[in-house]
């Protein structure tokens, strides 16, 4: 599974998701607005990678090229917290 998931882009492993997604709304998503939420869910997965990948939060804003200010408000903002205590 991790080969042939490591062979796809990012983008590739996007659209799957949202295809998969949508399978189970008969090829839709009303009323979700992917377009408009897109930013959010990037911002999202790119701050749970850079805690995951790093040992700590220096080294994660490091990795993501923003301030240890910038992360702990992005991880208040996104409430990051609450994903890596369940």
């Amino acid at each position: 599974f991790e080969i042939k998931l490591a062979s796809l882009t990012l983008e590739e492993i996007i659209s799957l998701k949202l295809e998969l997604a949508s399978k189970n709304l008969k090829g839709k998503l009303y009323g979700f607005p992917v377009w408009n939420v897109s930013s959010y869910l990037i911002k999202d997965a790119l701050i749970k990678f850079s805690l995951s990948a790093t040992s700590s939060h220096k080294e994660a804003a490091n990795l993501l090229g923003i301030t240890i200010s910038d992360l702990k408000r992005f991880i208040k903002k996104y409430k990051v917290n609450e994903y890596f205590d369940d």
